[in-house]
C-alpha cells in the first residue's frame, strides 16, 4: 500500500501525517547552513537550537516567512531531509502528497511550494488552503450545506475562513500571527525595560506568561534574562503577564478586525448557522492563554479551541487525501 503524505508546511514547525499511520514528523522550519560551503548541517530541531547562538559562518535560516517559501533551495533541502528521515517501506512508490498553503498566496508561490514538494516526494502533489483543512482536521463536517468558520492562526499568518458545502465562501489571511507576537514582545521589552532579548526568549515568554485577555492575566510573572541595551552587560528583569497582553494586544486586534472583514461579506444564512456553532480556533496561536476569550467579547459568537490546534492542519491533510482517495476509485 502506497503511503500518502500530508504536509503543514509552516512557517514555525513542519508537520507530516502519514495514511494509517497519523502524524509521524514535528519540527522547526529551521535549517542550518555553512556559509562558505552552502552545505546543511542541521535540519529543524537540532538546528533550531542553533538560532541566535551560531558563529559567524554558520546561519540559522527559516527558509518560510509569513507563510509562504523565502528560501526556495533551503526549503527543499528541509523537506527532503524530512522525507527522506520518515523513510516509510515502499515509500519509493510515489506518494501522493497534500500540502496546505495560506488563501492569499500568489500563482508564482504556488509553483515554488508544489516544485518543492514534487522533488522532494515524487509523487503527484496537491495544494489545498490552510483553512479548510485545518477545520476538516479540527473535527468540523465542511461538506454540509451549513457555514462553519475557522480562524488558523500559526507562525507567518492567520488565516480566516467561512466554510460550506466542502468549500471556501470568504476568507481572510493576515500575515499577522506568533512570529509577529514574538517581535512585539521583543520591541516591547526593549522600549520599557532596556532590556535585548532574543526570538526565542520571547516565545518562552508568550508560552509562559502570555495571555490575549486583559482580564486573565492572573498576575503571572516570570524572570527575563538579556542584554543591557545602553550597558550592554547581561542583566534580569521580572515580568508581569500584564506587560505581555500590552505587548501583544495589537496583533490580537488585528486578527479581530480580520475576522470582521470576513463575517461582514459572509450570506445571512451562513452568518446565523456561525452564530449558533461558533468559530473553530486553530494553529499554535490557539494555545496563547484568553485568545478565546479576548475574540468571543469583540464578535459576539462562541469561540471554540480545537482539541489538538497544532496537529489539525496535517490530520486534515490526511483526511483530505483519503477522501481524493476513495473519489479516485
Amino acid at each position: 500500500m502506497v503511503k500518502d503524505i500530508g504536509i503543514d508546511l509552516g512557517t514555525a514547525n513542519v508537520l507530516i501525517y502519514v495514511t494509517g499511520k497519523g502524524i509521524v514528523l514535528n519540527e522547526p522550519s529551521v535549517v542550518a547552513v555553512d556559509v562558505k560551503t552552502n552545505k546543511v548541517l542541521a535540519v529543524g530541531s537540532e538546528a533550531y537550537r542553533m538560532v541566535g547562538r551560531t558563529p559567524s559562518n554558520i546561519r540559522a535560516i527559516r527558509p518560510l516567512k509569513d507563510g509562504v517559501i523565502s528560501d526556495f533551495d533551503v526549503t527543499e533541502k528541509m523537506l527532503t531531509y524530512f522525507i527522506n528521515k520518515l523513510s516509510v517501506k515502499g515509500f519509493m512508490s510515489k506518494p501522493k502528497t497534500m500540502i496546505c498553503a495560506p488563501t492569499n498566496i500568489t500563482n508564482i508561490e504556488r509553483k515554488a511550494i508544489i516544485q518543492a514538494a514534487e522533488k522532494s516526494g515524487g509523487g503527484k502533489v496537491y495544494l489545498e488552503e490552510e483553512p479548510k483543512v485545518a477545520a476538516i482536521g479540527a473535527g468540523m463536517n465542511i461538506f454540509q450545506p451549513r457555514g462553519n468558520m475557522v480562524i488558523d492562526m500559526g507562525g507567518g499568518t492567520s488565516d480566516i475562513a467561512v466554510l460550506s458545502l466542502g468549500d471556501i465562501v470568504a476568507s481572510k489571511s493576515i500575515r499577522v500571527a506568533g512570529d509577529v507576537m514574538n517581535t512585539e514582545i521583543v520591541s516591547y521589552i526593549k522600549d520599557k525595560h532596556n532590556l535585548i532579548i532574543g526570538e526565542h526568549t520571547a516565545e518562552k515568554i508568550k508560552i509562559t506568561i502570555g495571555t490575549a485577555d486583559k482580564e486573565d492575566t492572573d498576575g503571572k510573572e516570570m524572570e527575563v534574562r538579556g542584554r543591557d541595551a545602553i550597558g550592554g552587560m547581561p542583566r534580569s528583569i521580572t515580568l508581569k503577564s500584564t506587560e505581555v497582553q500590552e505587548a501583544i494586544s495589537d496583533t490580537v486586534k488585528q486578527i479581530v478586525d480580520a475576522a470582521k472583514d470576513v463575517l461582514e461579506v459572509v450570506p445571512p444564512e451562513l452568518a446565523s448557522d456561525i452564530v449558533d456553532r461558533g468559530i473553530m480556533l486553530t494553529g499554535g496561536g490557539a494555545l496563547l492563554k484568553g485568545i478565546d476569550h479576548a475574540i468571543s467579547k469583540e464578535l459576539t459568537v462562541p469561540v471554540l479551541i480545537s482539541e489538538s490546534p497544532l496537529d489539525n492542519v496535517a490530520k486534515g491533510a490526511g483526511a483530505l487525501l483519503e477522501h481524493i482517495n476513495k473519489q479516485e476509485k
